[in-house]
């Protein structure tokens, strides 16, 4: 008997972000390919059948059912879990009135993907703007959303995530981020022993359980331009960097001394690394998109279940026209089926 066929299918949450953006267009793209995994996309079942029609293509939707086993999909079908729209959608025209279903889909996903009704969450791109639109309405003050990272970490009450981009190539490239969505000015201040201990815990620690590379090396970016040339051009990288990777080389980590991170991207590196972690968002994922764009998938590490994501924006002048590429979205699934169904299995 074929071994392969006992295994579980992996049951995969897909949250399409801000309706009027790509992420309905990309999902139900998709949707018209074989797929591995049951994809059950939650969302609002009307804005997958308008979107659909008015991209000319084919779809079946199927809802949920929790109590059935997990089946994948037969091409030009999405299974679907019911989250209601607030307001008429219009293909391109961002509304924050529909910030709560954007809210209330990633709050459905994340209670579902801890409960293990589902293996893997995949997420749409949404709006951080009409998000925090939105908030500032409905609680008649400012409360800033920064992110789906931050979301997942603050509903799962995970004390630190990691986010991580991978980029399919050759060698693969994996980019960590010591700091996510913070301003350039609050990134030296962030950068400290503690958590910098815990980011290289974590990302070292699902690189080997959810990659299965047995013993990592990571490559390390210093903070400062040339890695603080010795302390003339900072010393974060002699007072907090450098303490934190000797303390964790004892402990058997593969890490590299601080590098300066424009040359640290380069074949001459890269080729034997698993991962780079960089200090902050713009130090590392321009070079990763310029070399992935549409291809990367967004990973989140450290939450107690798998989490990728697309590594692009709404791009609200394609929706619907046919025109968006779901590259990265297939990616994402694609990654969201493989570590899905290891934990499936």
């Amino acid at each position: 008997m074929n071994s392969t066929a006992l295994k579980p299918c992996p049951r995969i949450a897909i949250t399409t972000g801000d309706p009027a953006g790509i992420g309905p267009d990309i999902v139900i793209d998709l949707a018209q390919q074989q797929q591995q995994a049951e994809l059950v996309v939650i969302a609002d079942p009307a804005l997958l059948h308008d979107r659909a029609k008015q991209l000319a293509l084919p779809l079946s939707i199927r809802l949920f059912d929790a109590t059935q086993p997990a089946r994948a999909l037969a091409p030009g079908e999405l299974c679907v879990d019911t989250v209601p729209l607030n307001a008429p959608v219009t293909p391109g025209v961002g509304d924050y009135r529909n910030s709560e279903y954007v809210l209330a889909s990633i709050e459905r996903a994340i209670a579902c993907c801890s409960n293990n009704t589902f293996d893997a969450l995949v997420t749409g791109p949404i709006n951080k703007h009409l998000i925090n639109s939105y908030l500032e309405q409905a609680h008649a003050k400012p409360v800033f959303f920064s992110g789906h990272t931050e979301f997942l970490a603050q509903q799962t009450q995970t004390p630190r995530v990691v986010m991580m981009l991978a980029a399919a190539l050759q060698p693969p490239l994996r980019v960590a981020l010591a700091t996510t969505h913070l301003p350039l000015r609050e990134v030296a201040n962030a950068i400290q022993p503690a958590m910098l201990e815990e980011t290289l815990r974590i990302l070292n620690h699902d690189l080997i359980h959810h990659f299965a590379i047995a013993k990592p090396n990571i490559l390390v970016c210093g903070l400062n331009p040339h890695a603080g040339e010795q302390g003339d051009l900072g010393n974060e990288e002699i007072t907090i960097i450098q303490p934190v990777i000797d303390q964790l080389r004892r402990e058997g980590f593969t890490l590299s001394d601080p590098l300066p991170a424009d040359t640290l991207f380069t074949e001459k590196y890269l080729a034997q690394a698993d991962a780079v972690l960089a200090m902050y968002h713009d130090q590392g994922l321009p070079v990763l998109k310029s070399h992935g764009f549409g291809e990367a998938v967004n990973i989140t590490l450290g939450l107690p279940f798998i989490r990728t994501s697309v590594d692009h924006g709404t791009a609200f002048d394609l929706a619907g026209s046919g025109a968006a590429n779901s590259g990265s979205m297939a990616a994402a699934i694609a990654m969201a089926t493989q570590l899905g169904a290891a934990r499936a299995h």
